[in-house]
């Protein structure tokens, strides 16, 4: 009987919920999710690309993160601020067009900021960004 109705009377209601449906249908979006995760992590399609006199090489990103206590790390490396500036002038003399982006912890004082960006800047990185965790609209 469907719905886990009693035997014998047709008049009563089904007070039992059926959930193997549902526990099928959550599997089938779990077993999507989980394959379309794969492909969306993926970042890339193997292939071998035509060369172009007139191609462009794409510029470098270098991800300079300081954390709450103030320690700098460049790449998820640990650094201080001299090796920081030996190895952004060394990976600036391999591309012209570095960038670098900057995340800091909020609560750390604003000097240090302006430390990593002087540094950055002093070894001709004039392309770089803060980033930002967006805040809701709405609040």
């Amino acid at each position: 009987m469907a719905g886990g109705a009693r035997s014998g009377d047709d008049e009563d209601l089904i007070t039992d919920i059926n959930v193997t449906p549902l526990v099928d249908v959550v599997l089938v979006l779990l077993i999507i999710l989980m394959v379309t995760a794969t492909a969306i992590v993926s970042k890339t399609i193997p292939m071998e690309l035509p060369k172009a006199a007139t191609g462009e090489q794409t510029p470098s990103t270098l991800a300079v993160s300081i954390d709450q206590s103030g320690q700098v790390f460049l790449d998820t490396i640990p650094v201080t601020a001299e090796e920081l500036r030996t190895k952004v002038r060394a990976a600036r003399e391999t591309d012209e067009d570095l960038r670098a982006v900057i995340a800091a912890d909020g609560r750390i004082a604003h000097s240090k900021v302006v430390q990593i960006i002087d540094i950055l800047r002093q070894e001709r990185i004039t392309k770089f960004a803060i980033n930002v965790r967006p805040e809701e609209i709405g609040r």
